[in-house]
């Protein structure tokens, strides 16, 4: 099977999804893992889907029909630099005062130890009681073996101390 990736991404309308799964469904793909989210009015995401190598095409054709309602934008999946088999998986989660730039500061640590980023969730919420904003992020990152994790954790709380967040590391 051939895996293509769709990132999607139009204004949010009711019944997105159910014409992105016809089309993938009509063409023998298998929708097989996705993130989406409305965010300020506007739908977006990213699906993982399987098809047999001779329907690729086709499927990537008819996804042309949505334009005007999502603009679709087709990779073919490329393999992880780093084996399941040789990995371990770490999760970041940030928690402090809102400010620009603490999602730079964050991935700038992971990249220098040459690590990346699986999956990264971000929020902003009223903090009632301090009258200001809270920032709220999650990573989850694939590690190579060969990658010094307390290395790692340390270089993460240093930011911390310096950017004046929270910051659980876990392995």
């Amino acid at each position: 099977m051939t895996t293509l990736i769709l990132t999607v991404v139009g204004d949010d309308r009711a019944g997105l999804v159910a014409k992105i799964a016809e089309i993938v469904e009509h063409h023998g793909g298998n929708w097989e893992n996705s993130e989406l989210a409305e965010l300020a009015g506007t739908f977006a995401g990213v699906i993982q889907v399987s098809v047999a190598p001779e329907r690729a095409d086709d499927l990537r054709a008819a996804l042309d029909i949505l334009e005007g309602l999502l603009t679709v934008t087709v990779h073919t999946s490329a393999d992880s630099d780093v084996s399941a088999s040789d990995a371990q998986m770490v999760t970041v989660r940030v928690l402090g005062n809102d400010r620009a730039g603490i999602v730079r500061d964050i991935s700038s640590v992971l990249s220098a130890h040459d690590i990346s980023i699986d999956r990264l969730t971000t929020e902003t919420k009223d903090a009632a009681m301090f009258g200001g904003r809270l920032f709220e992020a999650t990573v989850v990152a694939k590690v190579a073996a060969s990658i010094d994790l307390a290395e790692v954790q340390d270089g993460i709380e240093k930011l911390a101390a310096e950017i004046q967040v929270d910051v659980t590391f876990e392995r």
